[in-house]
Formats: C-alpha cells, sequence, structure tokens
C-alpha cells in the first residue's frame, strides 16, 4: 500500500483532488478586485520550478484536465495552457541546485501573468468569443501578484507530491579537517 501512496501520480491527486475544490468552491466567491484566484495554475508552475520540465508538463496537464472536467470551457483548453506553463517554469530552472524562494516566486507571478494572457488568446483562437477584454490587464497582474505569494507553500508542496529529492552537497570527508 505505500508503495502506491509513494507514486507521483497518486500523489499529485492527493494534493490535485483538495485544491481542486478549493479552487471551485472558496476561492470563486473569495475574489480580490473582482478577479477569482488561480490557484491550479499556480500549482502547475509550481511542479515545473520544483521538478524540471517533464515534471512540470506533466502536473500542469493532469491539473489542468482535472480543472477542464469542471469547467464549461473546451475540454482541454486549460490542460493545454497549465501544461506549457508547468514545461517553461521548469525549463527555467536547474533542479541539481537550490533556487531562492523568492526567485521561484517571481518566476510563478511571471507565468501566471503570461498564461492568463495566453488561455484568451488560444480561446479566441479555438472559436470561444468573449474571453478578451480590457480586463485582462487587471487579471494577469492580480493573479500573479497572488500566485507570487502562494508559490511559498505550492512549490515545497509540489517537489513532496511529484517525490523530488533534491540533490544533497557532499561534504569533504573527515579526513580533510584532521
Amino acid at each position: 500500500m505505500i508503495d502506491l501512496v509513494n507514486r507521483p501520480g497518486i500523489r499529485l491527486l492527493m494534493v490535485g483532488l483538495p485544491a481542486l475544490a478549493l479552487q471551485t468552491t472558496l476561492l470563486t466567491e473569495l475574489t480580490l478586485f473582482g478577479v477569482v484566484m488561480q490557484l491550479i495554475l499556480c500549482m502547475s508552475i509550481g511542479a515545473g520550478v520544483a521538478s524540471g520540465p517533464e515534471g512540470g508538463a506533466f502536473a500542469g496537464f493532469v491539473l489542468g484536465l482535472m480543472f477542464d472536467l469542471v469547467l464549461t470551457s473546451p475540454l482541454g483548453l486549460s490542460a493545454l495552457v497549465y501544461g506549457l506553463a508547468g514545461f517553461v517554469g521548469g525549463f527555467a530552472f536547474s533542479t541539481s541546485l537550490a533556487n531562492p524562494r523568492w526567485l521561484n516566486a517571481v518566476t510563478c507571478a511571471g507565468l501566471s501573468a503570461a498564461a492568463m494572457f495566453v488561455q484568451p488568446v488560444v480561446a479566441n483562437w479555438i472559436g470561444v468569443e468573449g474571453w478578451i477584454s480590457s480586463r485582462l490587464v487587471k487579471v494577469m497582474i492580480v493573479v500573479a501578484l497572488f500566485n507570487g505569494v502562494v508559490s511559498y507553500a505550492v512549490v515545497p508542496a509540489m517537489r513532496w507530491s511529484l517525490a523530488v529529492r533534491r540533490l544533497q552537497r557532499l561534504a569533504p570527508p573527515s579526513e580533510v579537517f584532521l
């Protein structure tokens, strides 16, 4: 049983399902300046920052698909955008080096703003009208600020859910100090 729980896909579902419930219930009611916060997007980017491009694309696609199943938008739109955001988030960082937390926050904020721009553009491209408006700039700014702050908790959670072990620096042998 413990081997089943230690698989990254199962851990991702264990973290993603409560986050999806939080996204679709509480965060839709608690808006900031009329903008719904995007926790699932932050988790996708955080997975990329924590585990690299492959893990970010996998987590972004799975979380985006879960989010698409409860939305009325075209199926696969969020999965495509969130998977791409997770990939780019992972591409920006190396998993072998310890990245400072503030840099993770800046990356999550910047990519969140970019994803909030790309999603309506792709929706308009496939034929869904009405997503591009002057309100889009406000949405990008508010979501970026929220995701930048939340990334301090999301990146370690995604590191755990994708079973990423940080490479520890090797200490010199004790004979060196004698």
